[in-house]
């Protein structure tokens, strides 16, 4: 492809009627087609089907430590599901604490415990001023959860090896900064891990805030595309190294293994915190779905088995990678108006455009029957300052579908670009 910024004005009309041309052509197709949220796809989802086998008169209702999983109890979760994520966080089992499905549930909970009881320390509603750091571009359902306690959201921005440490550092020496936002692993959306380098300076931080905390979401942590996936430093081992072994909140699930709406979620910390977040559960729930766990447990018995299902997930998701960034190449390579990340796991791809584009692109899509994450969803108050990265995720729709769909984008894109070169 030609770059759209070394061509004169003729050639950029002429390149705009023959994108126009093919937009049009697109959108008299009336597509139906939806990459805007990390789902698995159905294809992901039935590699689970037989957990439902494996909890039953058949099979029987006990846990490994005789445990009756249909009656109350066990609020922290079962051993065998503690055992598991222990080897896969690296983290001792007793710092484990394995809940309902939703991670995210967790993150909420912690926050909204600290709100009103503190972490360890005052009431965080107490701080009038109380603010969060929020890389970016990131998760928006985190940025939710810190908009709705009022905190205020101070963006930091992300560079090829994770957040910008510098910022990072400067910025904890406001009292006022009461934690950070993490995705370590294939980080959504930027499929970024995070170096060790930077782990290692996070690890390091002196909070002037005695209560920050980071939550560290790695919900990617065995989501890797191909056999050499990235590998992610022991953020708790390195925060011990330091004299911080309270800094780090660390979550996972196996929503994206699994079930979403049925999986297994999992927050560890060490053994002050996990204290601190059992002692405030009692009051919460009596027990989580034990039999949900059980499930797991039983079709998930170490580590490897773990592994060798994530494989198989591995070679339904690698070909919708695939598809996107093949048709990225093919049509956006050497245009010089976009740029995007190339993840070796994770669930999202980010593409950047022309500066205020974003949106642009965003509307031609749907016009064009395509939908894609709101523009400015990856950014605090879901504003993009620059108008200019869209988040793709490509798990859910089938290759075939996510062709069209990554055709449709990558027309949006240059028109949009056009359009803008030519105003």
């Amino acid at each position: 492809m030609s770059d759209y910024y070394k061509m004169n004005k003729e050639q950029l009309k002429k390149e705009f009627e023959a994108v126009r041309a093919e937009y049009e052509n697109l959108r008299a197709l009336h597509l139906s087609l939806d990459m805007s949220r990390g789902k698995p796809g159905f294809d992901n989802m039935d590699l689970s089907e037989e957990m439902f086998d494996l909890v039953g008169n058949d099979t029987g209702f006990k846990s490994v430590n005789g445990t009756d999983c249909r009656n109350y109890g066990g609020l922290d979760g079962l051993a065998e599901l503690k055992k598991l994520f222990s080897d896969i966080l690296e983290i001792p089992p007793e710092q484990i604490i394995v809940g309902g499905n939703s991670s995210l549930n967790m993150m909420f909970d912690t926050v909204a415990q600290a709100m009103t009881h503190g972490m360890g320390k005052d009431p965080w509603f107490e701080d009038k001023n109380r603010k969060f750091l929020c890389p970016v571009p990131g998760y928006d359902r985190h940025f939710a959860i810190t908009e709705y306690f009022g905190f205020e959201l101070i963006p930091v921005a992300m560079n090829s090896e994770g957040p910008d440490m510098d910022a990072v550092e400067a910025l904890v020496k406001d009292p006022s900064v009461k934690g950070i936002w993490c995705v370590p692993k294939y980080s959504n959306p930027e499929g970024i891990t995070y170096s060790d380098r930077v782990v290692k300076r996070m690890a390091a931080l002196k909070p002037a805030a005695e209560d920050f905390r980071i939550f560290w979401d790695n919900a990617y942590c065995v989501h890797d595309l191909y056999d050499e996936g990235d590998t992610l430093l022991n953020i708790y081992d390195e925060c011990v190294k330091n004299g911080n072994p309270d800094l780090p909140i660390i979550f996972s699930s196996t929503s994206k293994i699994t079930f979403p709406g049925a999986g297994v979620a999992v927050q560890a910390a060490s053994p002050k915190n996990v204290a601190l977040f059992k002692g405030r559960m009692k009051y919460q729930t009596i027990g989580p779905d034990k039999l949900n766990q059980l499930r797991h447990a039983r079709m998930f018995k170490d580590a490897d088995a773990l592994k060798r299902h994530m494989k198989k997930h591995a070679d339904i998701l690698r070909p919708k990678f695939e598809a996107v960034l093949g048709e990225f190449d093919k049509q956006l390579k050497g245009t010089g108006i976009a740029s995007w990340t190339n993840p070796k796991g994770g669930y999202f791809i980010s593409l950047y455009v022309p500066e205020g584009c974003a949106s642009r692109v965003d509307s031609l899509c749907a016009d064009a029957g395509m939908v894609l994450t709101p523009a400015g969803a990856t950014y605090p108050y879901g504003k993009d300052p620059a108008d200019s990265n869209i988040r793709i995720a490509p798990s859910y729709p089938s290759v075939e579908e996510i062709k069209k769909a990554s055709e449709v984008l990558c027309t949006a894109v240059k028109y949009a670009a056009l359009e803008k070169l030519l105003a």
